[in-house]
């Protein structure tokens, strides 16, 4: 199990931190405190609160069953909420018609540490989501 807090005030001495562990993050937080983060959740991620617990899905296949992780949150009576990107990127033309919001453990992990250091979705999201997964920031939509 993965989970990702916040540690800090909202200073430059935040510190991101990343924690591994075989105990499930249900038995180590309140519920309340937990946020699943899905691609498959109606509730955008607007801002990162300190004070919560974020669950990475986790997927390494994207060709494993849609909507899986909102399920298990949902199981889990846990919030959601995914990454703003259709709210800041917009889908870029590409001979396969490809477009994913689904991103790697880690490209979920950059989106959300460049975005507590800058306070800037655009740049978070230039940062952790590559031009492969068909999204791009409208600036460069037509580069």
């Amino acid at each position: 199990q993965m989970y990702l807090r916040l540690m800090g005030f909202f200073t430059l001495s935040c510190v991101l931190e990343m924690d591994t562990t075989p105990e499930s993050y249900l038995d180590l937080f309140p519920l309340e405190a937990i946020v699943y983060l899905t691609p498959d959740s109606e509730n955008v991620l607007e801002d990162i609160d300190p004070d919560k617990v974020y669950v990475l899905g986790g997927l390494v296949d994207e060709s494993i069953r849609k909507q899986l992780t909102l399920r298990r949150a949902r199981e889990q009576c846990l919030q959601t909420a995914r990454l703003p990107i259709r709210e800041y990127m917009v889908k870029a033309p590409n001979s396969r018609n490809y477009h994913s919001e689904t991103l790697a453990i880690n490209q979920v992990f950059d989106v959300l540490s460049t975005y507590y250091e800058t306070r800037s979705w655009p740049a978070a999201l230039r940062a952790g989501v590559s031009s492969g997964k068909g999204y791009v920031l409208p600036d460069t939509a037509e580069q």
